[in-house]
This record gives C-alpha cells, sequence and structure tokens, in this order.
C-alpha cells in the first residue's frame, strides 16, 4: 500500500513572516557543514571567542550540581547572581543598583528581546544606527514596531547625538545603541554617549544598550558602560550584558538586564512565560566569573590585540580594500566596494570567497552597510593569516 503524503499546509504568523533568518547563524552553518565534508575551512566569520571557558568557572558549575543546585530558579535569577552583578556595576562603574532592578536571562539576546517587547506597541519607531547587529531590527518587526535606520558611514561607523536628535520623530519611543559595536568594532566615546542620553530624556524617550563587548576595548578608548551616567539618565536605560564574550561562555547562554524597577517588572512577565529563567547551573557558573579571578580576561584582550594588530595591516594591504581601526570587540569590517565589478554586491564577494577559496566572512549588507564584510579576528593568527592570503586571492581575480 502506497504511503499517503500529506501536507501541513504550514503557515507563520505574520510577525514572524516578516522576520529575516539570522546571516550570522547562516555563516555558522555554512563553515561547519564544509568542516562536516572534510573542506579546509577558514572560518572567519563566528561572533565567539575561540578560547575556552576558563577552568574556574567551569569548576563552579561542576560543584553546583554535586551541590543539588539543580532546580528551578527565580525568574530574576539567584538572589547571588543579582548581587554579584549589582556589585560588579557599583565597584567599576559606581552605579548604584537595587535587586529589583537586575534580572538574569537566557543570554544577553534575551535582555534585549525582553526589554524591545515589554515597550513597543505597534507602530513605534525605534531607532537603530548603522551597521547594526543582526538581530535589533527583526526583534522591532516581531513587536511591530518599526526601525528607523541611522546612517552613519560618514563619521566612520560611529553615531552622534546630532545623528539621533535629527532621525527622532513623534513617533520614536526607543533607540538601541551597541558600543563596543558589532560589526564594525567602533566605540562610541563617553562623551558623546552622555550627549545621547541627555537628547533621549529630552524627548521623553528610552534607550537599550547592548554591553556584550565591554571588556574588549583597546587603548586609548577605555572600558566604559552607559550604567555611569547619572541616576536621572538610567530611569530611561536598560543596560543589556552578557557573560559570553568576556568569558568565553557562549555555550552557557548567561546574561543580565539592569533597568528601572518597572521595566524590570515588564520585562519578568515576558521571560516568566517563555524561558521561565536562565539555568541554574549557568548562573552558579556567572557568580564565579564576576567574583573570581579575572586573568582570562585580561590573556584573552592581549591575545585579540595581537591578531588585531596584523589583520588591519594584512588587510590595508590588498589593492581595493579599506579597513578603519575598530576601537574594541574582535572583529574588522573592511570596505569591499572597490574590489567589486559593476552590479556585484558584497554579497558575490562573500559567495566567491566561500566557493573558490572555502572562506567564510559575513556579507555587511546584513548589517546594513552594503559593500562591506565582516572578519571575526577570534580565530587562531595561522588561521586568520591563511584567511587574508584567500581574501586577497579573491580581491585580486576581481579588480
Amino acid at each position: 500500500m502506497a504511503a499517503t503524503k500529506f501536507s501541513s499546509n504550514f503557515q507563520s504568523s505574520d510577525n514572524v513572516a516578516q522576520m529575516k533568518a539570522s546571516s550570522t547563524l547562516a555563516a555558522m552553518q555554512a563553515a561547519e557543514a564544509m568542516r562536516t565534508a572534510g573542506v579546509d575551512v577558514v572560518d572567519l566569520g563566528a561572533g565567539e571567542p575561540d578560547f575556552d571557558t576558563p577552568q574556574n568557572i567551569k569548576d563552579a558549575a561542576a560543584e553546583a550540581m554535586r551541590a543539588g543546585k539543580t532546580k528551578y530558579t527565580p525568574t530574576a535569577g539567584t538572589r547571588e547572581l543579582q548581587r554579584a552583578i549589582i556589585e560588579m556595576y557599583a565597584r567599576d562603574f559606581g552605579a548604584n543598583y537595587e535587586r529589583n532592578e537586575v534580572m538574569a536571562t537566557s543570554g544577553g539576546k534575551q535582555a534585549i528581546f525582553n526589554a524591545v517587547v515589554s515597550l513597543i506597541n505597534p507602530g513605534d519607531e525605534v531607532l537603530i544606527p548603522k551597521p547594526y547587529w543582526v538581530t535589533f531590527p527583526e526583534i522591532v518587526t516581531f513587536a511591530r514596531g518599526r526601525s528607523v535606520f541611522i546612517e552613519t558611514e560618514d563619521n566612520g561607523f560611529v553615531l552622534t547625538a546630532e545623528m539621533v536628535n535629527r532621525a527622532i520623530t513623534p513617533r520614536t519611543k526607543l533607540i538601541i545603541l551597541n558600543s563596543p559595536s558589532n560589526p564594525s568594532g567602533r566605540v562610541i566615546p563617553p562623551s558623546e554617549l552622555r550627549k545621547i542620553m541627555e537628547i533621549t530624556a529630552e524627548h521623553d524617550l528610552y534607550a537599550v544598550s547592548d554591553e556584550c563587548y565591554l571588556r574588549f576595548v583597546y587603548p586609548p578608548a577605555e572600558v566604559f558602560s552607559a550604567a555611569s551616567f547619572r541616576s536621572e539618565l538610567r530611569k530611561r536605560l536598560c543596560i543589556a550584558g552578557s557573560f559570553s564574550k568576556t568569558y568565553a561562555m557562549t555555550g552557557w547562554r548567561v546574561g543580565y538586564s539592569l533597568a528601572n524597577a518597572d521595566w524590570t517588572r515588564a520585562m519578568l512577565k515576558v521571560q516568566g512565560h517563555s524561558t521561565s529563567n536562565a539555568t541554574s547551573i549557568s548562573q552558579a557558573a556567572a557568580i564565579e566569573a564576576l567574583n573570581g579571578p579575572q586573568d582570562s580576561v585580561a590573556t584573552m584582550l592581549a591575545e585579540y590585540t595581537r591578531r588585531r594588530e596584523w589583520l588591519l595591516n594584512a588587510l590595508n594591504e590588498i589593492s581595493g580594500l579599506r579597513c578603519p581601526q575598530p576601537e574594541g570587540a574582535f572583529y574588522a569590517f573592511p570596505d569591499v566596494r572597490d574590489c567589486l565589478k559593476k552590479g556585484e554586491t558584497s554579497d558575490d564577494f562573500v559567495n566567491q570567497l566561500l566557493e573558490k577559496e572555502q572562506t567564510v566572512v559575513t556579507d555587511g549588507a546584513a548589517f546594513g552597510a552594503e559593500g562591506f564584510i565582516r572578519i571575526s579576528y577570534a580565530t587562531s593568527l595561522d588561521r586568520l593569516q591563511e584567511g587574508v592570503k584567500r581574501i586577497r586571492r579573491v580581491a585580486e581575480r576581481i579588480i
């Protein structure tokens, strides 16, 4: 008897149908498929450290499991983790937060999701500077808001208060900030960031500051958090933080948010009906990350500094490529427009790298910057050197 074929006739909701798939995850999947096939792939698309989670953090997680800390926790996280986050911000940034203003999340991405969907109504406008992390506009779409993009290329991809002021309309409700930036690595100077926050207060707006790469900045830039601003400005601010990059804990899925008590209460509703709580074991690991030795952070930053210096010099020696110097994160964001033939896009460049040279980078168009590519140097110097050789071959083939 022949098998009967069924069709689900599935149609996603309008909200989800309008969302785009994550290009950064697609790049990771492409690299993994090539590795599985035995291809010598150079993966410069990864947005995660190539370092292992420090041993003391793993030990803390193991001890938590042995102690039976494997149950649900409060939605906002354990008291111990909340206290560790509060103490870190007080110690490092002079910011005083209460427990009802702090919550643990399943990664920094959920902190941003919670903040946006708990605030935005249909039709509200959200200001997003270009280039942006690919998830920002998709969360706004899910919330049925409208993304309004701020062009920053003329200022080397550094946002200014004047740019923000020009973009505000009567429907603007929120701005999403990201410094150090993914994908550009640019850092907004603290004085300019303060002016931006003052403008949000003047116009009765809110701000989400994605500080995922908080600790990875290169001199003369300094580690800085928007939480450092006076309390009147912080009333309209949500800090979205993560342990993923700073402590090489991407797979642990633990982050946090800091916001006023009313906003936090709304975010707890969202999380209470989605993921409930960050995993108890990851929270125990996160406590040790904050309270334990910080040597691993300095070690990673030193190695990123070495790779960054080599990579920027090498990329700028390739005819047709121009790469400004990033002050933070672990990405280079070169302009490849002079490497393209008439009618070609940065996506064509990315695909040629993938197909002809088995090298993975991410198309800048996914970040709102056609003509650029994102290169991650969260990989070994040997792999970077091989990747640049392959990029050079493609660039010279196109010119």
